[in-house]
């Protein structure tokens, strides 16, 4: 994997690249201290990763990394930051990682070897995508029930779920579905990468999150993008989804 660092503090871009040199494969290419010379170089070079700070000059890294996604062939991105009140908005733009300053060893050396393992994953996703279309639509969908007709559903149109009674109801941006079957069965078909339990009633999209708001006993409930649903986090699961929300 070929990366950039962009960090104005020399000090942190060198303890950065010491971790990448001594603890994976992945090659530092080129390091930058503002976002507006990243823009002129991934332009013109092939990147895999950017590894970015938030405050940097002349482009903050928030819109750097905003522009960057809008790239046909976008590099992964790991922010590397001391401002964790900009964590919705990196899983919004379906950043790799979050990691708070001051990061610890442990937690620098984990991202290094996810994310080579991910370059891993990327290459059989590229050799899937060569097989049948019906191969891949098993993949990537799911069989719902609606007005007693059986409707493919793409798995990441599906913004939550919820249990009611013995049956599970899927919601997408218009439609609902439902599953004839408990919350817990249905699960097993989606993928734990993109969906978490908040709630024993409710699995939701964590890509479908648009805000976390505090709530009582240090619980949360999340507000979705497009639909007025408020989902619950119920405090034994607070802590595995702080973790995965870098929270």
């Amino acid at each position: 994997m070929k990366a950039i660092i962009v960090e104005d503090e020399f000090p942190a871009r060198e303890e950065l690249k010491y971790f990448i040199n001594n603890f994976s494969n992945i090659e530092v290419i080129n390091e930058f201290d503002n976002g507006v010379d990243v823009l002129k170089f991934i332009q013109e070079n092939s990147v895999d990763v950017i590894f970015l700070d938030i405050n940097i000059p002349m482009l903050d890294g928030m819109l750097l990394a905003k522009t960057v996604r809008q790239f046909k062939k976008s590099p992964k991105i790991v922010f590397i930051t001391a401002y964790k009140e900009h964590a919705v908005d990196a899983f919004e733009l379906e950043a790799f990682d979050y990691i708070l300053k001051p990061y610890s060893d442990d937690r620098i050396i984990s991202m290094l070897k996810k994310l080579e393992k991910s370059d891993t994953l990327d290459e059989s996703v590229t050799i899937s995508e060569e097989v049948t279309n019906e191969n891949k639509k098993n993949l990537s969908s799911v069989t719902l029930w609606k007005n007693d007709k059986l409707i493919v559903v793409n798995i990441e149109d599906i913004y939550y779920c919820e249990a009611r009674e013995r049956e599970t109801i899927v919601f997408t941006k218009d439609n609902e579905y439902i599953v004839k079957g408990c919350i817990k069965e249905f699960e097993k078909n989606l993928g734990k990468e993109i969906f978490f339990k908040t709630h024993r009633s409710f699995i939701v999209n964590v890509y479908k999150i648009k805000e976390i708001i505090p709530w009582f006993n240090s619980t949360y409930k999340l507000k979705l993008k497009d639909i007025d649903t408020e989902i619950p986090v119920s405090r034994s699961n607070i802590k595995e989804f702080r973790k995965i929300m870098h929270i």
